[in-house]
């Protein structure tokens, strides 16, 4: 692993611990041997290996920022993080389903929750029991998506009940419990009197709709979800009702950073392929490596990586020491925007360049370095669009931030 587990040992990676060093390692040795070999069919039959979920859960890698009085691993965001890119290096789509349930759930129901939803629900979760989806984008609302938000949620009781519809939802057919924003006020302006609940799949009127057929991350399930009239506990509502917008903002700060090793890792791994290739692929006579419009190439690739590579680490840095008011505005909002932005933007074109140094073999769909290829451009368009990121980075300058 030339951009890899050699330099976590060395510790030459941004003044890591010998614990987090360790954790990379190991955690490199497991997925090789337990998630590599499941690419392929994934990617070729749009398969889940559920099975492989609860085993990686076994082997305690899920609930990885939750303490261990709930089941989790107590590590914080920047070691989280890293296991998510090693894991995102050898097989991107399972740590697509595995990050929207450890972080945009799991780790949400922990900082957010109450403390009886926090012993019902995560311990189940870090075993790998349960899986969680987050139910926010709707088929009409893409980035304005609190306030073009319809699906609603009515009192009654000691119920809640839901209508309205969710489409775009990783995990979402095979999902145990989907944390559902939900309009429970029209009386408080466009982009509030929004609440979160947590919606237990087997609740009467909860369906899944369409699995959806994508061109990339195919094996980590997405489709559309229905609620029609689906009688939810009012137990089940995390936070305050009507302040489901702060619990959301601070969220995505953290998916989106998280998210960049989403593309950290599928990076690294493809700067690595076009560099295996470019020593082995010859022509005229000698390996391509040797000309100097490849090695121009794999230059920038490697310049563009670990460019992203520490802002990334260093956000998720700051995150670690960050306390709960400080997400969803100000500078970690700022930050956290923009290191997607450009982890987002290195991997789309460490991509293009690493399937051009392959040429004909990389066009092929069967060739691990088009099934990375095909992970990318969503990552320029999930968890806030490049042009959504670019205006909070913008205005958080403007601001002050």
């Amino acid at each position: 692993m030339r951009t890899g587990i050699g330099e976590y040992r060395s510790g030459k990676q941004f003044g890591l611990t010998e614990e987090q060093i360790e954790i990379c390692a190991h955690a490199s040795e497991l997925f090789k041997e337990k998630l590599y070999p499941l690419q392929q069919k994934m990617d070729d039959e749009d398969w889940w290996p559920e099975e492989a979920f609860r085993e990686i859960a076994g082997m305690g890698y899920l609930g990885t920022t939750i303490p261990p009085e709930y089941g989790g691993q107590g590590l914080d965001y920047l070691t989280a993080g890293l296991i998510c890119e090693t894991m995102a290096y050898w097989n991107p789509t399972f740590a697509f389903s595995w990050l929207n349930s450890d972080n945009l759930v799991i780790d949400n129901i922990y900082r957010n929750g109450t403390e009886e939803q926090r012993e019902r629900f995560l311990p189940a979760m870090c075993r790998g029991e349960m899986i969680g989806a987050l139910g926010m984008t709707e088929p009409g609302a893409g980035s304005d998506a609190l306030g073009s938000m319809e699906t609603n949620a009515v009192k009654e009781g000691d119920s809640y009940i839901v209508n309205g519809s969710k489409i775009y939802i990783t995990n979402g057919p095979i999902a145990d419990v989907v944390l559902t924003y939900v309009r429970t006020s029209r009386d408080m302006g466009r982009s509030k009197g929004i609440s979160a609940l947590l919606v237990e799949t087997d609740q009467p009127g909860f369906r899944v709709g369409r699995k959806l057929d994508k061109m990339g991350f195919r094996g980590s399930p997405t489709g559309e979800l229905f609620y029609d009239d689906c009688h939810v506990p009012t137990a089940n509502l995390v936070g305050e009702e009507n302040q489901g917008h702060i619990i959301m903002h601070s969220g995505l700060d953290l998916e989106r950073v998280m998210s960049a090793m989403l593309c950290i890792g599928p990076a690294r791994r493809a700067l690595d392929l076009a560099i295996d290739h470019a020593n082995l692929r010859e022509q005229f006579g000698r390996p391509i490596a040797s000309f100097q419009m490849i090695q121009s190439k794999i230059a920038e690739m490697y310049i563009a990586l670990e460019t992203a590579r520490t802002f990334v680490y260093r956000v998720l840095d700051v995150c670690s020491k960050a306390q709960e008011e400080e997400y969803g505005r100000g500078h970690i909002h700022m930050l956290a925007s923009a290191a997607l932005f450009q982890a987002a933007k290195a991997g789309t074109f460490i991509m293009d360049e690493a399937v051009q140094i392959h040429g004909g073999s990389g066009y092929m769909r069967d060739t691990e370095i088009n099934r990375l290829y095909r992970t990318t451009k969503v990552m320029e368009i999930g968890a806030g669009s490049q042009e959504i990121r670019r205006i909070i980075v913008a205005s958080g300058l403007l601001k002050g931030h």
